[in-house]
């Protein structure tokens, strides 16, 4: 793509789209919709913002797009949108599900709003993307169907209320150890989109491998974590010869978050899940994990202030791991996971400098890049809360903040899918890699 245009072209193209004439053939290096923004609408908008999805406004025509161009120009040049807040010049870099805009494609846009925001030659459009049914599966696209899908039970919320925590439970459908290679989560409904937060599937089941895990499990100890489902989230696919484990018995407990939206809404929320073949066992074992930035769950931060918060935790076997995704509410601001090496050096796996509470994005790292660490390794999160005037989200900087599970309360930790591997693996990878020897035995 050329966004670069003499200062003639660009008086002639506003000239002309000030008096409503057709340009016919676009100058070549003139940017406009038809030619150079549409095919950018339709890899990284177009998922979101199309009539009847999530977006409040659809980019799918000229004629719906114009009317927001200079909110489009404001919002793709802060990076604010498409969402995809982390810092790609630090840790790891490349991702499996990056939807972010490059610099060129950033550049295009700017410049088609600051020219005039011109149509071009309508001949030019690509084709329309064809997009699946709203009820199909996103997984299903590279898996086929799955193999079963377990609902919540409804819940009812009114108009006007307090947040609701829906915590139901579910039969899982197996009668014998199944390995999982794949789980989708959704709300039912496009309109429960608009009341649920967020929502976690916990895997509860006499599992004492889960229990021994830092991070994987409850307080109970019995309950380990499946998916965890927030706006932005898609579907988690391990890695071949990767997955999570049900046995018989076990049930889906459900915590979903729900708040008022001004109307009375009916909610259940989905979770698909894909096995591998029957008798069929990977050799690695995956595990969501909760690296929180605290020791405890008191959480301090004082009014008018931007607070931090670190936490640690120990890896108890060699370990890849497989994504990172930011929770934190309304005075978020920013998260950090770096990793403290036995031998004492520090490595950073990830940094979001503008963590936006209403994307919990989740970036799923690219598989040559997910990074590898010996046991023993340390875990070292560290989040910041903005709790001040300057943050737009913030509805009342005069208030004191503790943890806690609604919205106004806060929380701060990473979720990451963490999969095991043997002292032999890790060594085999480390020479792979060129890294250092290291000894994984404490």
């Amino acid at each position: 793509m050329n966004s670069r245009f003499p200062v003639s072209g660009m008086i002639c193209g506003v000239f002309l789209a000030f008096a409503g004439v057709s340009a016919g053939a676009d100058p070549p290096s003139q940017v406009t919709f038809a030619k150079d923004i549409a095919p950018i609408f339709q890899e990284k908008c177009q998922d979101c913002h199309r009539k009847g999805a999530m977006a409040p406004m659809s980019l799918v025509t000229y004629e719906e797009s114009r009317p927001w161009a200079k909110s489009i120009k404001q919002r793709v040049a802060a990076r604010q949108m498409p969402p995809w807040h982390i810092d790609q010049t630090i840790g790891v870099k490349q991702f499996r599900n990056d939807m972010s805009l490059s610099q060129d494609q950033i550049n295009a846009i700017v410049k088609w709003v600051d020219s005039g925001a011109l149509q071009g030659d309508p001949k030019d459009i690509p084709a329309a993307k064809q997009w699946p049914p709203d009820n199909e599966w996103q997984a299903a696209k590279m898996l086929g169907e799955p193999d079963f899908v377990i609902k919540s039970e409804p819940y009812t919320m009114s108009a006007h209320h307090q947040d609701v925590w829906w915590r139901p439970v579910s039969a899982v459908p197996v009668t014998e150890a199944r390995w999982v290679k794949a789980v989708e989560m959704r709300p039912g409904t496009d309109s429960g989109r608009r009341i649920v937060h967020h929502a976690v599937a916990y895997l509860d089941q006499d599992d004492k491998d889960t229990s021994g895990v830092p991070g994987a499990a409850s307080a109970e100890g019995r309950r380990g974590m499946l998916m965890e489902w927030a706006i932005g989230k898609q579907y988690d696919l391990y890695r071949p010869n990767t997955g999570k484990l049900l046995l018989p018995g076990s049930q889906i407990s459900w915590d979903v978050h729900i708040h008022a939206v001004g109307e009375d809404i009916k909610e259940q929320v989905e979770l698909a899940v894909w096995l591998y073949p029957k008798g069929q066992e990977p050799k690695y074992r995956t595990y969501l994990t909760a690296f929180t930035a605290q020791t405890s769950r008191m959480l301090d931060i004082p009014p008018n202030t931007v607070a931090e918060n670190q936490g640690f935790t120990v890896l108890k076997a060699p370990a890849r791991l497989e994504n990172f995704q930011p929770h934190m509410h309304l005075r978020g601001k920013a998260m950090a996971v770096e990793a403290i090496l036995p031998d004492g050096t520090t490595q950073m796996v990830s940094y979001v400098g503008n963590f936006n509470f209403n994307w919990m994005t989740n970036y799923i790292y690219a598989d040559d890049a997910a990074p590898v660490f010996p046991k023993g390794t340390i875990i070292h999160v560290t989040a910041w809360h903005d709790n001040t005037r300057n943050n737009p989200n913030n509805p009342d900087p005069d208030q004191w903040v503790g943890y806690g599970d609604r919205t106004v309360d806060e929380m701060n930790h990473a979720w990451m899918n963490v999969t095991y591997i043997s002292d032999e693996d890790y060594q085999d990878w480390a020479a792979r890699h060129k890294k250092p020897p290291m000894s994984t035995r404490r």
